[in-house]
């Protein structure tokens, strides 16, 4: 069972990035997902979640108008477009799978599976 992010990098403020973040394994199409994110120095933040069926989304206030998240079930495949892109942006970004239901709290805790990282970087 694991999840690989992907489409971390670096880019100009105001720019765009798409994250990708592959899982192993049929059960996952199941299971809600998430991105959350942690800058360093910071402990880590919830930034956007999505149900299995992808009907219900939710966002951090930070981010919220300016990142869309995505599920393709029939690739396992969660995604993460990031527009109009700020230094404050700049984090490890990790994608995360939930098997319960309190997913929608934004608490990392209640996630069960988790990727790597992939490192985004915004420059001024």
């Amino acid at each position: 069972v694991q999840l690989q992010a992907s489409g971390g990098g670096l880019v100009q403020a105001g720019g765009s990035l798409r994250l990708s973040c592959a899982a192993s394994g049929r059960a996952f199409s199941s299971y809600a997902r998430g991105w959350f994110r942690q800058a360093s120095g910071k402990s880590r933040e919830f930034v956007a979640a999505i149900s299995w069926s992808g009907g219900s989304t939710y966002y951090a206030d930070s981010v919220k108008g300016r990142f869309t998240i995505s599920r393709d079930n029939a690739k396992n495949t969660v995604y993460l477009q990031m527009n109009s892109l700020k230094v404050e942006d700049t984090a490890v970004y990790y994608c995360a799978a939930a098997t319960g239901r309190a997913w929608t709290t934004g608490w990392a805790s209640e996630y069960d599976y988790w990727g790597q990282g992939t490192q985004v970087t915004v420059s001024s």
